[in-house]
Parts: C-alpha cells; structure tokens; sequence
C-alpha cells in the first residue's frame, strides 16, 4: 500500500475564545495547499480514500485533496487523527492508495511508528504545514518505508 501522511494547510491563529479544533483554515493555506495538491497531481497521486481528524482545519484541508480521489473515493473523520497514534487507527486505512491528515506532533509520531516502529521518534519528521510524507509497505509498525517527503515548498514548485 502507498499512505500518504499530510499536515492540515496553514490555520487561523489559536485565540482563547475558541477551541483549538475550531481553528480554519486562512485563505494563504487554501491557495498553498491547492498549489501543493496540484503538485501531487504532477506526480500521478491518484487516492482510493482520505481519513481526517474531525478538527476542521484537517476536515478543509482534505476537501482540499479530493482532486486526486479516483471517482466515489470516501474521505472520512476519524477522531484517531486527532490524538497520538495507536493500532485503533489501522481499519481507517482500507486501500492501496490512502491520505491521511492530521496535526502535529502526532503525524511525525504516526510517520515514526510506521517507519521505524518507535513512535517516540516523531520529532525526526517534523511536518510542516501542508507538508506530505509518502510512505510504502505494510502500514503497520516498521512495517513501512520512507519513499519522499515533501515540504509544501517542494510540493508548490512541482505544481509550477
């Protein structure tokens, strides 16, 4: 299977008055990550399902990404993308071809334990936002291989 780990696009600010899961995203992160989704287009991504967390600025960015969905593809919340990774997470990952978008820390933590089986080592693969990481095998820990990560810069200059 190829997963594609995805951070949310650039968000408003956190501001006390609203819950973090509340946060949307701005308008520079939906230009930026549709630039990116171009990008990833370049490179024949094509996807059998999105998972999400259900915070909305992970809900928007994966609207984002429905572009590259082959015709009928789900894109689905799953509170598991909302909290650090745990085995709960694998039955969202039906298909050969999946997205998931989520937040940090827990998408380097998530990236970690399907790399190198140790979640613990999130830090090693600090997404930034918009940024994906294309992953290859059997998604399940050290069960995958590193085949690119992408910065959203990277991903913008593929979209041209």
């Amino acid at each position: 299977m190829e997963l594609f780990l995805v951070r949310h696009a650039i968000a408003e600010p956190r501001d006390d008055r609203r819950l973090d899961a509340d946060r949307a995203l701005t308008a520079e992160g939906r230009d930026k990550m549709s630039k990116g989704v171009r990008g990833l287009a370049r490179l024949d991504v094509e996807l059998d399902r999105i998972a999400h967390s259900p915070w909305l600025r992970a809900a928007q960015t994966a609207e984002l990404l429905r572009p590259l969905t082959r015709s009928g593809a789900p894109i689905v919340a799953t509170d598991e993308l909302a909290r650090s990774p745990r085995d709960a997470l694998w039955p969202d990952l039906l298909g050969d071809r999946v997205a998931v978008v989520g937040h940090e820390p827990w998408m380097g933590e998530l990236c970690a334990w399907l790399v190198l089986g140790d979640r613990t080592r999130g830090a090693s693969f600090g997404f930034k936002k918009g940024g994906v990481a294309w992953l290859e095998g059997d998604p399940r820990p050290g069960g995958c291989v590193l085949r690119a990560y992408l910065p959203p810069r990277v991903l913008r200059r593929l979209a041209g």
